[in-house]
């Protein structure tokens, strides 16, 4: 007698349940989906104690037909596919017709469904899959379906459920991604009788994201759009100032479905490339068309992992698509919100005040001798504030200016720098408080600068490395094509910026007609020299040096084999090591232009950068790795104080890079405070 037999239908029924609904998340997932392929405008979910006393989902779709009603509980009955060439062309969400017989299998179900406005339906009951009811019943067009104790007959499985709170947020996410994938249906979702979610379905993704993460984070949303032989790209991507702490806000739809794909994600994520802190992710709604045959949705029970026959063509097309939005967005976050946007005048605008006490006067040539100083009633003008940097002090007799400092024009704002540095060419900047929005008229002056005691480190780190730059492309020159329009348009550059003082040694305070800036200096001078190094990096050949005195670097003996194997990727680096017997190595070559005093640390941390690489050593990494530290290292730091020219200098230079709004760590360069923002911080706009 044979020992094989055959599972009866309601085992069989266990066993795919065990497959399709892995929690009451997987039955909501699947009932839901079953109403977008009904053609529902309206979705309202119900849930009880996270789903396990009771989930509830009312649609208003095609319904089931009374003749199909208890067919559609059973193994494998479909009405969206008929034979295997369907398999790959595959438009709707659901196709086995396992989700139904699953669900009824481990749970007690009531469903009452109408295919029309007759206003007459049909209720069908099942417990543990087993038909208890079948029977006429009053129901307007649509499914009303209604699970109760979910897991009830497998007490194995309801052991393991997580708390409420967890299965709650496992739904809750899921219905986010379905309202993301359908603006244009109508989602509310309950628990216990609070509404956690609820959208208009209008069509708008936009609102639908801001129904979901809030309005802030709408409001920082950049659409995007693109479109190639193969796929179709829609939806919105965040700036850079809006993260996450992991990937989970990044949705990826595909013709209208949900899924998970790590490769998808990580090509978005490049696309911020140095725009994203360390471990930040974007926040991202991905709506990608493509013909059906190009996809595999049948590759697992849950439909939430598919496989793509073109997927190095899709990264790329999602990489570039992302990439060309953000390289044409100005990124300069804000640093505080009022409260109401203003749009009109303000009703209340505080009276300002004109004081009048006497003015001097200041003589430009004072005969020896002579008062230089003559007093005059009338309306005082206003000053620039006695600061660190606007103070002048009268020199010596035969003294003159700090070496290589001059006396910048305060018409033009033109200033020469050290020996050897760019001359500042900021257009229509003033040393004057306000002056570059005209409100503040700098005090004419004739009074030579202050004598300083030279600062080489500063000019050396700042002013030098500079003049390096001058090669690279400005942001006036780099262009964007538009695809679709066959267009090029320039991309938007840095705001014209008048540096009016320092704050803490660390920001520079900067103005222009529309409001004040702050820039962090330490995160300015590393974007321009990672900018001025991935060049370098790109093109190494010839450009190392030999060292007279080669630097020695200890390594383990595991490391040592590894650095042996992977000496050539370093030489492509313009780095040279040379194994001098046991774990020790000599570094007999570098590049030139590394920082001065960091060349030791800098190849040390290329090497070992190397060594962590498990598999092939990938050159574009490790030319990035190598800018972005050697960037890092010859950049000014906090808390150093820098002179109005030196200020000029980097903010010049930082206009004329190619993304000038973070550092090569992602961190921001440029916070704003507009105008209006600062009116109504001092109560001046009502």
């Amino acid at each position: 007698m044979g020992v094989i037999r055959v599972l009866d239908d309601h085992i069989a029924n266990q066993i795919a349940a065990g497959e399709v609904v892995e929690r009451p998340s997987s039955v909501v997932k699947e009932l839901v989906e079953n109403a977008i392929d009904a053609g529902s405008t309206r979705i309202d979910v119900t849930v009880e104690d996270g789903g396990l006393a009771l989930i509830r989902i009312a649609d208003n779709g095609s319904g089931i037909g009374a003749d199909d009603l208890e067919r559609a509980f059973q193994r494998h009955a479909t009405s969206k596919i008929s034979s295997g060439k369907d398999l790959f062309h595959i438009r709707t969400l659901g196709f086995r017709g396992e989700a139904l017989p699953s669900i009824a299998a481990v749970s007690k179900v009531e469903c009452v469904s109408a295919s029309d406005d007759s206003g007459l339906g049909r209720r069908i009951e099942l417990a543990g899959g087993q038909l208890l009811a079948h029977e006429d019943a009053a129901a307007s067009r649509g499914t009303d379906i209604r699970i109760k104790e979910l897991f009830y007959n497998t007490p194995a499985r309801l052991k393991y459920m997580k708390t409420i709170q967890t299965e709650l947020g496992h739904i809750s996410d899921f219905i986010y991604r379905l309202a993301l994938s359908h603006p244009q249906i109508a989602f509310l979702l309950k628990h216990n009788g609070n509404t956690l979610v609820q959208t208009l379905g209008n069509g708008d993704l936009l609102s639908v994201i801001a129904a979901i993460y809030g309005t802030g984070v709408a409001k920082k949303m950049l659409p995007i759009k693109g479109e190639s032989l193969d796929y179709r790209i829609s939806g919105y991507i965040c700036r850079p100032e809006e993260t996450r702490a992991g990937r989970h806000a990044i949705s990826t739809v595909i013709n209208g479905r949900y899924i998970r794909n790590y490769a998808v994600a990580q090509a978005l994520v490049k696309a911020y490339h140095t725009l994203l802190p360390i471990n930040r992710f974007p926040i991202a709604v991905l709506h990608i068309e493509m013909e059906p045959s190009l996809l595999d949705v049948n590759v697992h029970p849950s439909k939430m992992e598919v496989r793509f026959s073109k997927e190095p063509e899709l990264l790329e097309f999602v990489e570039e698509t992302a990439a060309r939005i953000l390289r044409g967005t100005a990124h300069i976050p804000q640093g505080a919100q009022p409260q109401a946007k203003a749009v009109a005048k303000p009703a209340v605008i505080q009276e300002q005040l004109e004081l009048y006490r006497p003015q001097p006067q200041v003589q430009a040539q004072a005969p020896s001798g002579a008062t230089p100083v003559s007093e005059k009633t009338g309306p005082v003008q206003p000053r620039e504030p006695e600061n660190a940097w606007s103070r002048e002090q009268t020199l010596p007799s035969g003294s003159t200016p700090y070496p290589g400092e001059q006396q910048a024009s305060r018409s033009t704002g033109a200033a020469s720098g050290y020996p050897g540095s760019p001359s500042s060419t900021r257009a229509g900047s003033s040393s004057g408080v306000g002056a570059a929005s005209g409100g503040y008229p700098a005090p004419a002056r004739n009074l030579p600068q202050r004598e300083q005691p030279p600062r080489p480190e500063t000019v050396q780190k700042l002013l030098v490395s500079l003049e390096h730059v001058d090669g690279t492309d400005t942001a006036d020159e780099a262009e964007v094509t538009d695809a679709q329009a066959g267009s090029k348009r320039s991309l938007p550059r840095l705001p014209e910026l008048d540096p009016i003082g320092q704050l803490h040694g660390t920001y520079i305070v900067a103005q222009n007609p529309e409001g004040l800036y702050l820039i962090d200096q330490h995160a300015a001078h590393e974007r321009i020299n990672y900018e001025y190094y991935y060049d370098l990096f790109g093109r190494p050949q010839g450009a190392s040096q030999e060292l007279l005195v080669p630097i020695t670097l200890e390594f383990t003996p595991s490391e040592a084999e590894v650095l042996k194997g992977r000496l050539s990727v370093l030489e492509q680096s313009g780095v040279y090591l040379e194994a001098f017997g046991g774990s020790t190595f000599l570094v007999r070559a570098y590049p030139h232009w590394l920082p001065p005093g960091e060349e030791r640390e800098i190849v040390t941390e290329i090497c070992e950068w190397v060594l962590a690489e498990r598999k092939q050593v990938d050159l574009s990494k490790l030319r990035e790795k190598a800018s972005t530290l050697c960037s890092c290292k010859a950049s000014i730091k906090a808390n150093q104080s820098l002179t109005r020219v030196e200020m000029e200098a980097l903010l010049d230079r930082l206009s004329s890079c190619r993304m000038p709004y973070t550092c090569p760590h992602g961190r921001p360069i440029v916070i704003s405070f507009s105008t209006y923002e600062l009116e109504k911080m001092f109560k001046r706009v009502m």
